[in-house]
């Protein structure tokens, strides 16, 4: 999405003016959204992903002085801690740290089948990557005594059945990790949330299912208990802006479930459909 498509706001309701973030995953999808939205809100961001032609080229449009990149492995801690120090130097501190960066992993649904490296590799990304974003977030943040670190997680990390054994793994342990280091974290006025969303058109999302565009929105909204709306990675952007922003200043260790009511129904007991 083009920097182009999101209105502009006045100064009057940017809610980041002056906050420097780093955004894990940020050259697509939902991290590259929210790289613009982050901005258009008056924040200086870092994108730390391993896309680097995607990556350097959400910073051209959003400019030097309001974005840079590095390329960042989030499952190796010099990469992760490298970034950290780059948002340091680059913009002088760090108050909000978003690990976002994450991968499917082969969809395969039998325990029988799965392959034990590919588990591996789905945990290191999309738990060991947030731990160390936490852990090197929080080594500046700490003595700042401030920030807020918030992490994606998915909606199969409240519920059973919705993705592969190893996705499902690592999304609860986010959330677990989230209210962990929350509980650690708050003494030291950091902030600690994650959102679960549902899946949303993303490079990610669609490869795993093998849907794309109107045909995979029309299947999400079929599941879902809400309808006439369909999830956009706006809906989550605007959903980390929250948590991140002053509006969001007492919100801590939460997971904020962002999926029309998907989870909280199951549709062997959904008598609402008799009605």
């Amino acid at each position: 999405m083009a920097m182009g498509s999101i209105p502009a706001l006045p100064a009057i309701a940017k809610k980041l003016e002056g906050k420097v973030a780093l955004i894990t995953g940020g050259a697509s999808g939902i991290g590259a959204y929210t790289a613009r939205l982050f901005c258009l809100h008056g924040a200086k961001v870092i994108i730390a992903d391993i896309q680097d032609d995607l990556g350097n080229s959400v910073c051209d449009q959003l400019g030097p002085d309001a974005a840079s990149y590095i390329h960042c492995d989030v499952t190796n801690e010099s990469d992760v801690s490298n970034a950290v120090d780059h948002a340091v130097q680059k913009f002088g501190k760090l108050d909000i740290m978003f690990n976002n960066a994450g991968i499917g992993g082969k969809p395969i649904h039998s325990i029988l089948k799965c392959e034990k490296s590919d588990f591996e590799r789905v945990l290191a990304v999309n738990l060991v990557g947030p731990f160390l974003g936490t852990k090197h977030a929080a080594r500046v943040m700490v003595p700042a005594r401030a920030g807020c670190i918030i992490a994606t997680a998915s909606v199969a990390g409240v519920m059973s059945g919705a993705a592969s054994h190893a996705y499902t793994c690592a999304k609860n342990a986010v959330v677990a990790l989230t209210k962990n280091a929350a509980a650690e974290l708050g003494r030291f006025g950091i902030r600690v949330n994650c959102v679960s969303p549902a899946m949303v058109v993303t490079p990610l999302a669609t490869q795993y299912v093998g849907l794309a565009g109107e045909e995979f929105e029309a299947a999400m909204e079929a599941v879902a208990s809400l309808k006439g709306v369909r999830l956009k990675v706006e809906d989550v952007g605007n959903a980390v802006l929250y948590l991140a922003s002053e509006e969001g200043r007492y919100v801590s260790g939460h997971n904020l479930v962002i999926d029309g009511g998907f989870s909280i129904v199951n549709p062997s007991f959904d008598l609402f459909k008799k009605e």
